[in-house]
């Protein structure tokens, strides 16, 4: 039984997926705050993740089976953006500003928290409702 299709576990599981993705975002952020010219990146909103909206850009369209389809590795459904909050460069380009990745940060890590919760509580009450052991 694939657990995932049922709505609130499939959307804890696409949230943590989500924000693994804008984890990984921010700590190349981070990873190259003192890179010249390097502009600091976000992921696309969670919305538009479960939109679909994303989904449509499958890449290059295929006609033969031998055929790449230029879809870049990553988590299905989220595109990374350039980061819009990032304020001001520095002298030499860049627009990472270390205060601002690390409330990301920490405020991915909330909210990864929180769902994975959710997750486990959700988990919890189908494994009580099926079996009637708590």
């Amino acid at each position: 039984m694939n657990l995932s299709n049922l709505s609130i576990l499939g959307l804890a599981s696409d949230r943590m997926q989500w924000l693994s993705a804008r984890q990984k975002v921010v700590s190349e952020n981070v990873a190259n705050a003192a890179t010249p010219n390097f502009k600091a990146r976000d992921v696309s909103s969670f919305a538009s993740m479960l939109s679909g909206e994303l989904s449509r850009d499958n890449g290059l369209v295929t006609t033969h089976d031998k055929h790449f389809t230029g879809v870049a590795q990553g988590t299905p459904g989220v595109r990374e953006v350039t980061d819009r909050s990032a304020a001001g460069a520095t002298l030499d380009g860049n627009t990472v500003n270390l205060e601002d990745q690390a409330v990301k940060a920490a405020e991915i890590g909330d909210h990864y928290r929180l769902a994975a919760q959710l997750y486990r509580k959700s988990y919890d009450m189908l494994t009580m409702a099926v079996t009637g052991n708590r």
